[in-house]
């Protein structure tokens, strides 16, 4: 029994050690992957262009043929329905390779390269396949004009706004691959999902969503005349309309949620007020569009949708793929507080609607989520939090409910409000959004304050070292009495039993002290760290860190009693990460992936007035008001 203490500064030497060890396995692919990966990207992209080149010469006949059968299952022209049957696939293909990527990573740590990912191959193919979704969009249409919103590319070729926006976000994901290991090169390996070249790579796939509902309006609106709305073969097959419209909205539930997936896994490494804020935005924005857009009944179809998908990747992932399982936000609750509010007159002024149901969101409906985050998640939202919690929700619920009302005005065929309305509703999102990204990312480290562990081994499982552990926080006001958690997190080992994730979170016995609820594993690689969050402070102190050559770093053993500084979390999970670089640096290339994701949000926004411009008054009537108006 003795103790042992590490300083900041012994933690900062070992981060300046990996920082230079971070041009090897920690800093970036190997070249000859690199090439390999940019040569079938070259590959790719002449072989649809050569595609096109056959098919506008009408040297090959089997793509329109293939398109027009697409149509006619769909009731929509063959260049929008086409694209969107060959969307649902791809998007899904790469929502299982990010998921499961998630988990590797989580499991198992950084990747030899990314070809030595198996699920990068998912999400690479299907991101290739997304921006192929959308240049189908555009190749397809050959004598005719796809909309009257559609684009002039040259004298005889138009393209519909829809097919340019799902390219254009799925280029948007693909640079992220490339820049994502530039900036590994540079930074190191940032082990968090909000990395900003991580945000690019499931922003654009998240964000082509908006594209898809965008294209197939043009195609619905495109079969019917200016004065009569949608073709009425539209509705030849009611159910099926309603399936597929309210399943888009589903896939926008599921691409905006992508944002939570750390703390689906248990891994957050920011304040959890940030946990609800995320499901708040995405909730308010994607339901109250389904709501206002499909009619009674869309909104919690696309909640049973999302979750449905959800839990098939979960299965997929964990039990099936062996790796770390995650549960997810249900978004039940918001869901029926969009459909109550949906019952009142305020259905019928949109941009009232939005507000109103965004507010319902962020406030009932988040309370609603919290029942399910309690049920299944490893940390529920403390009592403490929710005063924190509503200033961070109500706002973002408010605007991007405002944001949906919005869209859905756009495309109801009864016009948009002015562009100072407009760019008010849109500009006060975003600073909303920004806000509460930024406070719910920012955190406080306590200065000389220490943690005391006593560990006792316990049986070891797969051949791992087991611990439990007691602790001793000083000062012991520290922590309050309703913290948000007192945990261990043990990563990164692999194991059959363990999957390599194992989160304890610890019981309270007294002022500062915790005991361990199971054991953990301190061997092999796993990284083993005790964490502490309460309200603003975000500490932790290592418990067992193997030792890793390629990033030189050495290990902190697990001894019998220690005594360590409560240091930044950052430094402890994302280890790999160089810190030695000038500030200015990072926050240059954090600006520029931002001015990036802000153009790519201009483009959505205007593609939606372009499109809204030229839809036809009661475009967005349901299929049973449009039976009713076909009697009268």
């Amino acid at each position: 029994m003795f103790e042992i203490s590490v300083t900041q500064s012994n933690l900062n030497t070992s981060v300046i050690t990996v920082a230079q060890g971070s041009g090897g396995q920690g800093g970036g692919a190997a070249l000859d992957q690199v090439f390999g990966m940019s040569a079938a990207a070259g590959v790719i992209s002449l072989g649809l262009l050569y595609l096109a080149f056959l098919h506008r010469t009408r040297r090959i006949t089997w793509l329109g043929r293939l398109a027009d059968y697409a149509g006619a299952k769909t009731n929509l022209p063959g260049w929008a329905a086409l694209p969107l049957v060959m969307f649902i696939s791809t998007i899904l293909t790469a929502f299982l390779g990010f998921i499961w990527d998630v988990s590797l990573h989580i499991g198992r740590g950084r990747d030899e390269g990314p070809l030595a990912n198996p699920a990068h191959y998912f999400i690479l193919v299907g991101l290739f396949f997304l921006f192929i979704a959308g240049a189908l969009a555009m190749i397809l249409p050959l004598d005719e004009k796809p909309g009257r919103a559609a684009i002039k590319l040259t004298r005889t070729w138009y393209v519909p706004t829809g097919g340019v926006l799902i390219m254009g976000a799925g280029l948007y994901a693909l640079i992220g691959f490339p820049l994502d290991d530039i900036w590994h090169r540079i930074f190191g390996q940032d082990v968090t999902l909000w990395g900003p070249t991580h945000l690019m790579l499931i922003g654009g796939a998240g964000l082509s969503l908006i594209g898809v509902i965008l294209l197939e309006h043009e195609g619905r609106i495109s079969m019917g005349s200016d004065a009569d709305g949608p073709d009425p073969r539209w509705h030849r097959s009611p159910v099926l309309t309603w399936l597929i419209r309210s399943s888009a909205f589903g896939g926008l539930l599921i691409g905006l949620s992508v944002f939570q997936i750390e703390f689906d896994f248990g891994v957050e490494q920011f304040q959890l007020i940030f946990q609800p804020m995320l499901i708040a935005g995405a909730g308010a924005f994607a339901l109250i569009a389904a709501r206002l857009m499909v009619g009674p009944g869309a909104a919690v179809f696309a909640v049973a949708f999302a979750a449905v998908v959800r839990e098939i990747t979960a299965l997929l992932v964990g039990p099936v793929f062996g790796e770390p399982h995650n549960v997810f936000a249900l978004y039940l609750g918001a869901a029926i507080v969009v459909e109550i509010v949906a019952l009142t007159p305020l259905v019928k002024r949109r941009l009232l609607f939005g507000a109103v149901g965004g507010l319902g969101v962020a406030t009932l409906g988040i309370w609603g989520e919290s029942l399910w985050v309690d049920a299944v998640h490893l940390f529920p939202w403390t009592s403490s939090m929710w005063l924190d919690t509503l200033m961070m929700t109500v706002p973002v619920g408010v605007t991007t409910g405002l944001a949906a009302g919005l869209f859905a005005q756009a495309l109801s065929g009864d016009g948009l409000p002015g562009p100072a309305v407009r760019r008010t509703v849109v500009f006060a999102m975003i600073l909303a959004l920004g806000g509460t990204v930024a406070n719910g990312l920012s955190f406080e480290v306590p200065t000389d304050a220490t943690a005391t562990v006593r560990l006792t081994d316990a049986e070891p499982v797969d051949g791992f070292r087991m611990v439990t552990a007691e602790v001793e926080i000083d000062p012991v006001d520290l922590v309050s009495d309703d913290p948000e958690w007192v945990s261990i997190l043990a990563w990164q080992g692999g194991g059959d039993t363990l999957r390599g994730l194992v989160v304890d979170q610890l019981e309270a016995t007294g002022p500062g002290t915790f005991q361990s609820t199971k054991p953990v594993p301190v061997d092999g690689t796993w990284k083993t760290v005790l964490r502490i969050h309460d309200g603003r402070t975000l500490a932790a102190a290592p418990v067992f860190m193997a030792a890793d050559e390629g990033i030189g770093a050495e290990e902190v053993s697990a001894d019998a009693s220690f005594t360590r500084d409560l240091v930044s979390e950052i430094t402890l999970l994302q280890r790999e990460r160089n810190f030695d670089h000038p500030t200015w640096l990072f926050a240059a290339a954090s600006l520029v992936v931002l001015v990036c994701t802000l153009l790519l949000v201009w483009a959505l926004s205007w593609g939606t007035v372009r499109i809204s411009s030229v839809t036809p008054r009661n475009s967005l009537r349901t299929s049973s008001e449009h039976r009713t108006h076909s009697r009268t």
